[in-house]
């Protein structure tokens, strides 16, 4: 009972957490809009104009990262505050994101009842609309929500790791699993923002209309699911091998390898469809499909290397429970389904040009196997 009672509490958002979760959400909004960074051309919207994006993330994060120094330092703010009040800030941030989700609903209906050129989609649905979105490239004060969006779940995730390394170490629990999963994490995270421009080609930005799937799991989910595995070794022992260990590393490297250049493949394709791939002219199927190096692999290579980046978060954390487990298992779950309906917008999109590229590149995202 007091169990329950406590959990039920934490709950609860405190001001403090309220506090932090504005605070980030405005700095993100200020660094963005105001910090230099390269001009990325996006998607070409129907009315005929282009989106752009401000790639400033990494300047952000090492501002920020700067800021919470300092503030560390001065005795301001304590390194362990997200790891104190991980469920206060899990249940403040998950009713920011019903907020906004509201908001962008009722945004959607009024701009397609004044005939906006952007053509909302509206099916009519309630649930369906709320759920999948209605608009698909909303933008608020300047700032494009689903690139913020996305910015701001994959500092969270750092920000809630560095809070549980540093809880750790003040607990003197730290460990080499510990280490293991903070550097992957780490490295990955500032890569992504190092290669931010690559995301403003993939299928969250030019394809889903921005509802609560994507603004739960980019707030809520990115954050708090992927840095499980961080909970978890705070409060469980695990002895690793220096063999297991460096399997781990090869799994992590070999699926970064894979997720990276495949997505940079595709990205620098979409601006230069004549630059080589692998040091070869690349193949293109009725001149829009690439079908050289990883994508003449297969058809969703990049999320094979995602799956076992995933993967290689868990690894650290032994095979003594499934807990750690979740957040791939999830992806696993949830990339199937998403590429899916990729295969399904594709086919409708580019009809026989896409029934060639299948005909040619079988595999969908595991080479003989699927």
């Amino acid at each position: 009972m007091e169990i329950d009672l406590f959990l039920l509490h934490s709950l609860i958002p405190s001001w403090t957490s309220v506090v932090l979760l504005v605070s980030f959400f405005t700095y993100l909004g200020i660094s963005g809009s105001l910090l230099p960074g390269k001009i990325v051309h996006g998607a070409t919207l129907p009315d005929g104009t282009r989106l752009h994006y401000r790639c400033n993330g990494l300047h952000s994060l090492l501002l920020l990262i700067t800021i919470l120094g300092i503030g560390v330092e001065v005795k301001l703010i304590s390194p362990t505050v997200i790891a104190d009040r991980g469920l206060e800030l899990l249940s403040a941030t998950f009713g920011f994101s019903v907020l906004v989700t509201l908001a962008l609903y009722i945004a959607g209906h009024q701009s397609s009842a004044r005939g906006s050129s952007l053509k909302p989609h509206v099916s009519g649905n309630l649930i369906h609309d709320w759920w999948f979105g209605i608009q698909l490239n909303p933008h608020f004060i300047g700032l494009d929500l689903k690139f913020f969006f996305v910015r701001a779940g994959m500092m969270g995730w750092l920000f809630i790791n560095l809070s549980v390394l540093a809880k750790s170490i003040q607990d003197g629990s730290i460990g080499l699993p510990m280490i293991l999963y903070q550097m992957f994490c780490v490295f990955y995270i500032v890569d992504y923002f190092y290669h931010e421009e690559y995301m403003t080609s993939t299928w969250d930005i030019i394809a889903e209309r921005l509802g609560f799937m994507l603004v739960f799991g980019d707030l809520v989910w990115i954050p708090f699911a992927f840095s499980i595995q961080g909970w978890w070794l705070l409060s469980n022992k695990v002895e690793l091998t220096k063999a297991a260990a460096i399997a781990n590393c090869i799994v992590f490297l070999y699926g970064y390898r894979v997720f990276r250049g495949a997505n940079k493949q595709k990205h620098i394709f979409k601006k230069n469809p004549k630059a080589p791939i692998w040091g070869k002219p690349p193949k293109v199927i009725g001149g829009k499909l690439l079908a050289s190096g990883y994508w003449g692999v297969a058809r969703h290579c990049n999320y094979l290397g995602d799956l076992l980046v995933a993967v290689s978060f868990s690894l650290p954390c032994g095979i003594s429970s499934p807990v750690p487990y979740f957040y791939p298992v999830y992806l696993f779950i949830l990339l199937i389904w998403r590429e899916r309906r990729d295969e399904a917008r594709c086919a409708e999109k580019y009809k026989e040009i896409w029934a060639e590229y299948c005909k040619l590149v079988p595999w969908r995202i595991l080479p003989y196997v699927y």
